[in-house]
């Protein structure tokens, strides 16, 4: 039973309880009032960040539809508040977890461009780091270093890469706790005014979080990011050679698929990562080529052909890791 003036689910009685003339379903604005959210998500420039980053990022599906959806969300809180109804400050902090070169820093970027429309950040800074940047190497010098860059990315966005390696349990005379705590302190008491993105491999991930509960009591949301498939990376690969102004021959193009499926197959594969190494060398021998060559037509500038990819050692016999990476 409640103890007189406690409503239930408001354990400090009736201090948050919505006005009646304000926050009641049955007020008058509740009854006429309509909202128009489509031109909300304009106003906002919305579409135009979540078609950016449908456009420049291959694949991604299921992350492009939960930041859609987390937009939107924090859209609806808006207007919300703007209507004087209920509504508790949101838990921005997130989780990115995949293999690398799968987009979690482009996505990052992006989120810090919609909360700064939104209103929920000052700026649209993203400040990215790793544990290099926050953990001392002796007794005093953690602090100062971690203080440091949550100062700078104060009013934006911390994006911390590989962040389970703040944790080293085996090493009693690490200083990786020390960062945490104060990370910890500070995704409380500053979530109005800093967005922390943990990022990682998903196993390490959960061993990270499983180590240290303060970090997933914090976290709201969690986003997971899959591998490319083939056809999607050569479409990156595509991709990033236009940008460049280079194209691949139909041979070419065929070689990368191979190249692909089977440089999947190798250790340390780095999806977009790896196929950009792979381009950038292409590029080396394509230019090395020429210049033998001497005299070329800028079609062949432009042209990435079949051997300057089938010079790399995946397509060797020993199928060792590929020196591109």
């Amino acid at each position: 039973m409640n103890e007189p003036g406690v409503e239930d689910g408001s354990p400090d009685g009736d201090s948050q309880s919505p006005s009646a003339d304000s926050q009641s379903p049955d007020a008058e604005w509740h009854k006429t009032d309509k909202v128009d959210l489509t031109a909300e998500r304009e106003s906002a420039g919305l579409d135009d960040y979540l078609s950016e980053l449908s456009e420049s990022l291959v694949g991604l599906a299921p992350v492009k539809q939960r930041i859609s959806e987390i937009a939107s969300l924090l859209l609806v809180e808006r207007v919300r508040q703007r209507l004087g109804l209920t509504t508790l400050p949101p838990t921005l902090h997130m989780s990115f977890t995949g293999n690398p070169g799968t987009g979690k820093t482009t996505v990052a970027n992006t989120m810090a461009e919609i909360l700064h429309r939104l209103g929920y950040l000052r700026t649209k800074r993203l400040v990215s780091v790793t544990r290099d940047d926050l953990v001392g190497e002796y007794i005093g010098h953690t602090a100062p270093k971690t203080k440091e860059v949550l100062k700078r990315a104060m009013g934006g966005v911390l994006f911390i890469d590989e962040a389970y390696y703040l944790h080293r349990p085996e090493n009693e005379r690490d200083y990786g706790q020390e960062a945490i705590e104060i990370l910890l302190q500070v995704m409380e008491d500053k979530r109005d005014d800093l967005v922390v993105i943990l990022a990682g491999y998903s196993d390490r991930m959960d061993q990270f979080f499983a180590s240290n509960p303060g970090f997933r009591s914090r976290v709201a949301h969690h986003i997971e990011f899959p591998d490319y498939t083939d056809d999607e990376l050569v479409e990156i690969g595509e991709r990033m050679l236009a940008q460049m102004n280079y194209r691949l021959t139909p041979a070419a193009q065929e070689v990368l698929r191979d190249y692909v499926a089977r440089r999947k197959e190798q250790p340390h594969f780095a999806n977009a990562r790896s196929i950009r190494n792979a381009l950038d060398r292409a590029r080396l021998r394509q230019a090395g080529r020429h210049v033998a060559t001497g005299i070329v037509s800028i079609d062949d500038l432009m042209s990435i052909d079949a051997a300057d990819l089938l010079a790399s050692r995946v397509f060797s016999e020993e199928s060792e890791p590929d020196d591109d990476d």
